[in-house]
């Protein structure tokens, strides 16, 4: 699952150096949708969604969603917004299991949270509630607090500053 995680992520940085993903190809996109929805398939397993929640992140039909699932490695090529969909979670995935341990990683999209991004709804609800932007927002703000870890590591070893353990830092 990582591995199809990994390779996603290394897939889209390579489409998005130039500048974000846009996904506006039809041969781009057939290029990344098997690797696109082999990680997402991963992802739905371990954050354990119902399939009307994967389908509905996917902004697809619940019997579109069984059908893609069973047939992942012939699927047709996703269209821009799913594929950017699909983009903006395995970032949150990835920045999930950056900044916690690999249970609670896959536990957080399913717990209630009190942020002002989420108003006490899991953040897989607020997801399926909300616009793409939020998707995106969230992915971005996991992006930065592990951005903000990186730089408060490093800047403790560079002044010479312990700290008891350096996931305690966020």
């Amino acid at each position: 699952m990582i591995k199809a995680v990994e390779e996603a992520v290394i897939l889209l940085r390579q489409q998005t150096a130039g500048g974000p993903a846009v996904f506006a190809e039809e041969a781009e996109r057939r290029r990344y949708t098997p690797t696109a929805l082999k990680a997402y398939l991963g992802i739905v397993d371990r954050w354990a969604l119902s399939g009307a929640q994967a389908a509905a992140l996917l902004a697809v039909s619940t019997s579109t969603w069984e059908r893609i699932k069973r047939n992942a490695d012939k699927a047709a090529a996703l269209n821009q917004d799913q594929l950017t969909r699909l983009s903006a979670l395995i970032g949150i995935y990835k920045g999930l299991h950056l900044l916690f341990a690999d249970d609670l990683a896959d536990r957080w999209t399913g717990l209630a949270n009190r942020g002002a991004l989420f108003g006490g709804q899991t953040p897989i609800d607020s997801m399926i509630e909300g616009t793409m932007t939020r998707m995106e927002a969230e992915a971005y703000r996991l992006e930065l607090m592990d951005e903000r870890k990186a730089f408060v590591v490093s800047n403790d070893e560079m002044f010479r500053v312990r700290t008891r353990n350096a996931n305690n830092l966020l």
